[in-house]
């Protein structure tokens, strides 16, 4: 996991992308960066190869609770190492005085792709660094969740539904394309659209949604976001971000977003963020996270391109579950413009999941219940 502490701005952040993992000791896939030593007029010592970092190999993959065992041995011809200084991301885990040697290397848990760096220092030389990376799996095999449809309600099919947000029996839906893209007030048994913002021409509407009396909606890559009062749909400012506006969701008081990436985002009223976790499954990381929704304490995302929501623990980026919705719109409402699964709303008060796709004829309100594991 790749976390950022603090209120950092979107608009200073650089994002550093973390992805992988599987469930044993993975084969070599890129050469060790290795930041060898270079003689200065202050620092005369010659560089030197002083380690060769024999495991784990670069790129190799494990489970992130794994215990991995990290060994290290002199450079060929080299025998004036004094100490090994072992980091696994930011931290420094084992500091080895005697060389060669092995350490057993605790992952924390928590999914990911993780730096391993080993410093070696020596009196004759300058310091050297060897980084290579790993793949930390997820220890969750998903379950897999099959869906009932409890009951259907009209949708705009000209509605390329970007976010979705339901509240006291309204749905707030933001659409997408160029020319297209709008803020809706939209009756959820009807499906009338009560009252409508229209973006402008240059704008991709994405994802949206509802923290205290206001909306807030992304754009894709314009890097720049609306907040509107949600009684008037009132634009009362913008925000801006770094990254691709995708999906938005509101956890507490803080809104968490998706990019496309296996990254969520979790922000504060004022699009500070607070910290960042990446999306793995027991088998890989989880690319194109789109649509987001908050669902007793569970991220549920749409997975673009597919009919499937992953079900996220937030905390650690892990993926406890897929629901799959294959088939969920009927073959005779779909047409040449109808696209993919996209939209998410649930109202807690009333127990109720809704779920809609991009120039869809129909929103439905689901149930899901288990089915296997994957």
């Amino acid at each position: 996991m790749k976390r950022i502490v603090g209120y950092i701005s979107l608009l200073s952040l650089v994002l550093v992308s973390v992805v992988s993992c599987s469930g044993s000791a993975g084969k070599r896939g890129t050469k060790a960066v290795e930041d060898a030593a270079v003689a200065t007029e202050s620092d005369p010592r010659p560089a030197k190869r002083l380690i060769e970092v024999l495991s784990p190999a670069d790129n190799a993959s494990y489970v992130c609770t794994d215990r991995i065992v990290f060994s290290v041995g002199p450079a060929a011809g080299q025998t004036e190492v004094d100490s090994v200084q072992v980091w696994v991301g930011s931290r420094l885990a084992r500091t080895l005085t005697t060389i060669p040697a092995m350490a057993e290397l605790d992952m924390d848990g928590n999914p990911g792709r993780i730096s391993v760096r080993a410093v070696a220092y020596s009196q004759a030389s300058r310091p050297q660094t060897v980084t290579l990376f790993i793949n930390l799996a997820s220890d969750i095999t998903p379950v897999t969740y099959r869906y009932r449809v409890v009951k259907s309600y009209p949708h705009d099919r000209r509605a390329y539904t970007q976010g979705l947000v339901y509240d006291n029996g309204f749905f707030y839906e933001g659409t997408g394309q160029q020319g297209e893209s709008s803020l809706r007030k939209v009756e959820a048994e009807t499906g009338k659209v009560i009252s409508q913002v229209n973006l402008d021409g240059s704008l991709f509407g994405e994802g949206v949604s509802l923290l205290g009396d206001f909306i807030y909606q992304l754009t894709w890559t314009s890097k720049v976001g609306f907040v509107y009062e949600k009684e008037t749909l009132r634009q009362v400012k913008r925000i801006y971000y770094q990254t691709q506006g995708w999906g938005l969701a509101t956890m507490g008081d803080s809104l968490v977003m998706s990019d496309g990436t296996n990254v969520i985002w979790f922000l504060d009223a004022d699009f500070n963020v607070l910290s960042s976790v990446d999306v793995w499954d027991n088998k890989g990381v989880v690319d194109n996270l789109n649509e987001l929704e908050i669902i007793d304490g569970e991220l549920w995302a749409n997975i673009w391109q597919t009919d499937r929501i992953a079900r996220i623990d937030p905390h650690t980026g892990k993926v406890l579950g897929y629901v799959e919705l294959n088939n969920l719109l009927p073959r005779e409402e779909r047409d040449s413009m109808t696209d993919v699964l996209n939209g998410i709303a649930w109202d807690a008060e009333g127990r109720r999941l809704f779920v809609t796709g991009k120039y869809w004829s129909r929103l439905f309100e689901i149930t899901v219940s288990p089915v296997s594991r994957n």
